[in-house]
C-alpha cells in the first residue's frame, strides 16, 4: 500500500463551488493533528502550510520519515505549545500528501487526474479546510496561523468567517501576489513543463517522473527563500571538495553542488503537478481585488486580533508588503499589533530557529489566551452575580 494512502484524512460530502465555477464534493482532506483539545474547545489553533509544505508539522512525517516542517515553533513546550493547545494543520486541497490534488485517481477514469484537475485558488483552499471545524465541533479557534502561503490563507480565512478566530498570526505574507512573484513561480513550472516526461501532466499514467524539470524549479525557488547575506556568508565562493577550478560544468561551488542536492531530494517527497497548481493558485491571490481595490474592507467584520511578523532580509515578502496589511488593519480599527525581526536568513527564517522570532509568537500566544480566560471568566462571575442578586432581591421583596 502507497504510504500517502495511509495517513489521516477525512471525506468532505458537502459539496465545494471552486473559483473556477467547478463544484467538488466526496474529496478527501488530509490532516493531522497535535496536543489535546479541551472540554471547552476554546484552545484550538488551526496552522496553515506553505508552499511545499503539508500536515506533518512536527514530529517525523511518516511517509517521507523527515523531520515536520516546523519543528522549530510546534511541539511541547515550544512558541506553539501543544502541552496547551490543540493543533490542526491540513495538506491543502491540490497537494500530494493525501489530500484532494492531481495525483488523486479521477473515479471517471480510474486515472490519476493529472492536468484534467481543477485549478485551484487560496480561497478554495480555505474553504475546504474551514470543514475541520465542524469536524471538532469548535465554535471558535483560538488562533489561525501561517508563514508564506499560509499567511495568504490566514488572511483569506478571517475574511471569509470573521468571527470564527480570537486571533490571527499571518507572517511573511502579501494580500496580492507581486509581479515579481509570478514571474518567479511561472519559471519554475516552465521548467517542469519543459521536461520531456512531463507529458502535458499526464506523467504518472505513464510511469514517468519530470524530475529534471521539478529540480531545477526547486533550485530556482529556493534561491528566494534564502538571502544575498546568508548565502555570502554560508558559502561565498568556496569550492566543492576541490582546491581548483576542473573548467567544466560539475559542481564546482558549494553553492551549486547545495542547489542540486536541494533539487535532487526534493523530487522524491512532492509531485511535479502539485507544485504547479499551488504556485498558480499563490499567482491568483489578490484579497485586495476581492474587495475592489480597498483591502480594509477585507477585515471590516472581524474582531480578530492580529499580529503580523515580518524579517528584514525576506525580500520575496518584504516588510513593506507586510505593512500594507498592518495598515489596511488600522484604516478599519482593528486590534493589530506588528514586529519586524531582525534575521539575515531571508524569507526562510520563519521555518528556522530564529529565537526572536520564536519568542514573540509564544508571547502573543500565551498572553492573548491568558486574556481570553480571564474575559470568560469575568463574564461568567458577572452572569452568576446577576442571577443570584436578581433571586436575593426576589428574597426580599417576599419578606417585605
Amino acid at each position: 500500500m502507497n504510504k500517502i494512502e495511509t495517513v489521516k484524512k477525512i471525506i468532505i460530502n458537502k459539496p465545494l463551488k471552486l473559483d473556477c465555477g467547478k463544484t467538488i464534493s466526496n474529496f478527501p482532506l488530509a490532516y493531522e493533528t497535535y496536543g489535546e483539545l479541551n472540554n471547552k474547545k476554546d484552545n484550538a489553533i488551526l496552522v496553515f502550510h506553505a508552499l511545499t509544505g503539508d500536515q506533518f508539522a512536527s514530529g517525523i512525517n511518516p511517509v517521507t520519515k523527515k523531520e515536520g516542517w516546523w519543528n522549530y515553533a510546534l511541539g511541547p513546550g515550544k512558541a506553539i505549545d501543544t502541552n496547551k493547545y490543540f493543533i490542526i494543520c491540513a495538506n491543502v486541497i491540490g497537494g500530494c500528501m493525501g489530500s484532494y490534488g492531481p495525483s488523486v485517481l479521477d473515479e471517471k477514469t480510474n486515472k490519476p487526474f493529472g492536468t484534467n484537475f481543477p485549478v485551484i485558488t487560496i480561497n478554495d483552499m480555505v474553504n475546504a479546510q474551514y470543514n475541520l471545524l465542524d469536524l471538532f465541533k469548535i465554535e471558535k479557534l483560538f488562533s489561525v496561523i501561517g508563514g508564506s502561503m499560509g499567511g495568504m490563507q490566514v488572511l483569506q480565512f478571517i475574511s471569509n468567517f470573521p468571527n470564527r478566530s480570537h486571533s490571527a498570526i499571518p507572517i511573511a505574507c502579501t494580500a496580492s501576489h507581486s509581479a515579481q512573484n509570478i514571474a518567479l513561480n511561472e519559471l519554475g513550472r516552465q521548467s517542469i513543463m519543459a521536461d520531456y516526461n512531463w507529458l502535458n501532466g499526464f506523467y504518472q499514467e505513464n510511469k514517468k517522473v519530470p524530475d529534471k524539470g521539478l529540480a531545477v524549479a526547486r533550485m530556482a525557488a529556493h534561491i528566494t527563500y534564502l538571502s544575498k547575506k546568508g548565502l555570502q556568508e554560508k558559502f561565498g565562493r568556496k569550492l566543492q571538495e576541490r582546491d581548483n577550478l576542473k573548467f567544466g560544468f560539475d559542481a564546482d561551488f558549494q553553492i551549486e553542488s547545495y542547489l542540486r542536492y536541494q533539487g535532487s531530494m526534493f523530487v522524491d517527497r512532492f509531485d511535479a503537478n502539485s507544485y504547479l497548481y499551488i504556485t498558480r493558485a499563490m499567482d491568483y491571490f489578490d484579497l485586495t481585488k476581492q474587495f475592489n481595490g480597498n483591502l480594509s474592507k477585507a477585515f471590516e467584520k472581524t474582531n480578530s486580533k492580529f499580529f503580523i511578523i515580518s524579517f528584514t532580509s525576506d525580500w520575496l515578502y518584504p516588510t513593506s508588503e507586510n505593512r500594507e496589511i498592518v495598515i489596511a488593519l488600522n484604516a478599519v480599527g482593528k486590534d493589530v499589533g506588528f514586529v519586524e525581526i531582525e534575521s539575515d536568513k531571508g524569507h526562510d527564517s520563519f521555518l528556522l530557529d530564529i529565537p526572536d522570532f520564536l519568542n514573540a509568537v509564544k508571547n502573543y500566544l500565551d498572553t492573548s489566551y491568558k486574556k481570553i480566560k480571564r474575559k470568560k471568566n469575568f463574564i461568567q462571575l458577572r452572569n452568576y452575580l446577576k442571577k443570584n442578586l436578581k433571586c436575593l432581591m426576589l428574597d426580599v421583596e417576599m419578606v417585605n
